[in-house]
């Protein structure tokens, strides 16, 4: 078993409490709004939106994969801090587990700089590709920026 660490950066010019509403808090619902081919839904499975819940990501036509279960493992929305571990589904074939902690922190412009740092737990001796990675960051800025684009589209939303 082995554990492959990554850190990733993304910046947005929407402020970071508005950003992480959309982006975090009303994702169940907005995700699947903004890029419905990516995610189908989402549903709490147990717990009440906080520490400890586990939620249901049904994913899109466009996902070689049909489902993850999340379970939060931390939620500060006064410091915009979350942290979630998927736990089950088809996309930890040869992983135990992903855990993700993220920060959404104020940039010198207004904007934000959104943090993350994935920790993967590989099942045996599997060792996780670069392009392994690389793709499920490609796939994670996607959605980010169409959250982006939704909320500078939509500037009344999540103030």
């Amino acid at each position: 078993m082995g554990v492959f660490t990554h850190e990733s950066q993304e910046t947005s010019v929407i402020p970071p409490a508005r950003l992480f509403k959309a982006f975090v808090l009303d994702s169940d619902n907005l995700i699947p709004k903004v890029l419905p081919q990516a995610i189908k839904s989402t549903e709490i499975i147990e717990g009440n939106g906080g520490p400890g819940t586990i939620k249901k990501i049904t994913f899109g036509e466009a996902s070689k994969y049909k489902y993850s279960k999340h379970r939060i493992d931390a939620l500060d929305p006064e410091n915009c801090t979350y942290s979630f571990s998927v736990i089950e589904g088809d996309v930890l074939t040869d992983i135990e587990n992903v855990s993700t902690e993220t920060k959404f922190v104020a940039s010198p412009d207004g904007g934000t700089i959104m943090k993350s740092t994935t920790k993967y737990q590989t099942k045996g001796d599997f060792q996780l590709k670069e392009e392994q990675v690389q793709a499920t960051i490609e796939k994670a800025t996607g959605l980010f920026k169409a959250v982006e684009a939704y909320l500078l589209a939509n500037p009344d939303l999540y103030k």
